[in-house]
């Protein structure tokens, strides 16, 4: 955790299907109010990217070179994993809390893939709300799109990140 960072540029190369489901499955270990599970994880490989692509350029209304160059934004990776949060119902549980939950799933994914020795950024942005990428990736109403995490090997001429540390009590109080 201490050494984490995100991975704007990663190469083509990613983890299989295989790989990734142990590390679900410890992701999965993230907090959970009442264990709803609101959550769930779509892979982008190959062609879906190139759909994800169009339905960017469709969403933003681009044509031109501003659309080739937004249909290339999903390539940047050899993986894509969408994160989907899936509204359960619950009278305890409210649906930022069911967010919340698939946010830390997510977040642990990347802390796994990154110890995995993965490249991973999460990415967001306007695009995760626009209806024709809701219908690529095939969301039913009660889902909401959180954004994808961007897979792949960490290129060899990567450099190490440097991150400002934070004075911990500026963040840390009590009452």
């Amino acid at each position: 955790m201490r050494t984490r960072r995100s991975h704007s540029q990663v190469t083509a190369i990613a983890p299989s299907h295989a790989e990734l489901l142990p590390l679900v499955a410890a992701a999965a270990r993230a907090a959970d109010h009442a264990s709803l599970r609101p959550w769930r994880l779509i892979e982008l490989r190959g062609d879906a990217r190139d759909r994800l692509g169009q339905a960017f350029v469709q969403a933003a209304g681009l044509t031109g070179d501003a659309a080739l160059k937004q249909a290339g934004k999903p390539l940047r990776a050899g993986l894509l994993l969408a994160i989907v949060a899936c509204r359960q119902p619950s009278e305890k549980v409210e649906e930022w809390e069911q967010e919340a939950a698939a946010a830390g799933v997510a977040h642990l994914l990347t802390l796994l893939l990154s110890e995995a020795g993965w490249g991973v950024m999460w990415r967001s942005g306007p695009y995760t709300r626009a209806d024709a990428v809701r219908r690529m990736h095939g969301l039913r109403d009660s889902e909401q799109l959180l954004g994808w995490l961007y897979v792949g090997a960490v290129p060899a001429d990567c450099k190490p990140a440097h991150r400002t540390p934070i004075d911990p009590n500026e963040y840390l109080s009590a009452l």
